[in-house]
């Protein structure tokens, strides 16, 4: 092992941290925006928009990092190659099929979103393509949490 046991069990923390903090923003996110959205109050909407940003680089870029520095460096410091072990090759392609749907398809909707909501105070309703890309955003945030739950998944359970 390199570096030894404590090592190991720090990056291992950061990585399991990470995930906790990916996993539990995407989904409280989306539940808090859902309704949110369905008040129909225009300030109300703007604000979880702006929170939407907010949380995004606060806990879920933060916990995207900790998963890949931490996983990565456990991996290393427990001298294991990335692609030597199924469940770590399918886990890893998960995470990456979910980081493609997530900076293809929901970064530009949720761009375009927060946009549109900063204008809210000065038109004083909710525009067409505001609530057509609110619910594209979370169709797409759905399908993107599941690699990620399938991911989580293959790194507890280590099936195949």
């Amino acid at each position: 092992m390199n570096g030894g046991p404590i090592l190991y069990d720090i990056a291992k923390f950061l990585h399991i941290t990470g995930i906790i903090m990916l996993m539990g923003n995407i989904t409280a996110t989306a539940i808090w925006k859902f309704f949110a959205d369905r008040t129909g109050d225009p300030r109300i909407i703007a604000f979880a928009q702006r929170l939407v940003t907010i949380t995004d680089w606060s806990l879920t870029f933060w916990g995207i990092i900790l998963t890949i520095g931490g996983g990565y460096g456990a991996l290393y410091v427990a001298n294991i190659s990335p692609f030597g072990e199924n469940w770590l090759l399918w886990s890893q392609a998960l995470f990456v099929v979910a980081g493609l749907i997530w900076l293809g398809l929901l970064v530009p909707i949720q761009v375009r979103q927060a946009r549109s909501a900063r204008k809210f105070p000065d038109v004083g309703e909710i525009p067409a393509n505001y609530r057509r890309d609110s619910r594209m955003w979370i169709m797409w945030g759905l399908v993107a949490t599941v690699p990620l739950v399938g991911a989580t998944w293959l790194m507890v359970a280590k099936p195949i």
